[in-house]
């Protein structure tokens, strides 16, 4: 298993993968990207079980779905440095004809993607089936899901949430990235999501919270207590408090940078305060 430190040095170069890649091409979305680098690098390398012999059927293996797709970003670079698909390629970020769009697509044939996300709202509903349908074969295995706050305002989510409790769907983890930032302001601005752990446990579903999102020990510690709380007949939801634009101090704490990229100057900065560790693209 990787030392803190590896995962630490991990999440540190994906940082500069992500507002590389966004800076590149002048657009994407690095705030929310920049906000769940340690869960992603968590989960990729220490929490799954996958094979990087991609295949769409997953079987005998964890499965991980992305609802909130414009953070790509994150998702692509720790992909490419799971050993996915090239790291160079990174360099093709939403580029024409890339398989790296500005949300990710599964006829780019992408390794490690597994349903085309952007609009929001739809990821649980997929994962439910993936889930449901790991048990009806035998699976043992546990369907991760990631979702943004703001994207707790579609209906959608709830319906699916309903769904998994009613049908003691045990054997998915959904995590909500708690920033408290969406692309046009604060949450609680546009539309106050109320008490999400209460709401939740309402829906019939065990919750836990991860007060810490970017600390690399508290995101290790709420996953693998989530992953005991699987099996016992209820869905597991983890509200994981983040910070929208870790790691850039000019990004951090702000929806300005929800989809918005930086300028050279900026990107210099960005890229001084996180100094590489693996190797630049």
């Amino acid at each position: 298993m990787p030392t803190t430190q590896e995962l630490q040095d991990f999440s540190q170069q994906v940082r500069r993968d992500i507002v590389r890649m966004v800076h590149a091409v002048s657009s994407g979305h690095p705030g929310g990207s920049l906000g769940c680098t340690e869960f992603f690098t968590v989960l990729y390398q220490e929490v799954m079980d996958y094979s990087t012999d991609f295949t769409m059927d997953g079987k005998n293996e964890d499965l991980f779905f992305l609802s909130n797709g414009h953070i790509s970003p994150v998702f692509y670079s720790v992909l490419a440095r799971s050993g996915f698909f090239p790291v160079s390629e990174l360099a093709t970020f939403r580029l024409i004809n890339s398989r790296l769009q500005g949300h990710p697509t599964t006829h780019e044939g992408l390794p490690g993607i597994r349903v085309a996300s952007g609009s929001l709202g739809q990821g649980m509903s997929v994962a439910l089936g993936a889930a449901e349908a790991k048990k009806l074969n035998g699976d043992d295995k546990i369907v991760y899901t990631l979702h943004g706050d703001g994207e707790l305002q579609e209906g959608q989510v709830w319906e699916a949430a309903m769904y998994a409790a009613g049908k003691k769907v045990d054997n998915i983890i959904s995590t909500i990235d708690y920033n408290g930032q969406q692309i046009d302001g604060s949450t609680d601005h546009v539309l106050p999501l109320g008490d999400l752990k209460a709401k939740f446990e309402a829906f019939g579903w065990d919750v836990l919270e991860v007060k810490k999102g970017n600390d690399i020990d508290s995101v290790k510690a709420g996953l693998a207590e989530a992953k005991t709380r699987t099996g016992k007949g209820k869905p597991v939801c983890i509200l994981m408090y983040t910070d929208m634009g870790h790691g850039v101090d000019f990004m951090s704490g702000t929806h300005a940078w929800h989809g918005k990229a930086p300028n050279d100057e900026q990107l210099a900065s960005a890229l001084a305060q996180n100094p590489e560790t693996l190797g630049d693209y």
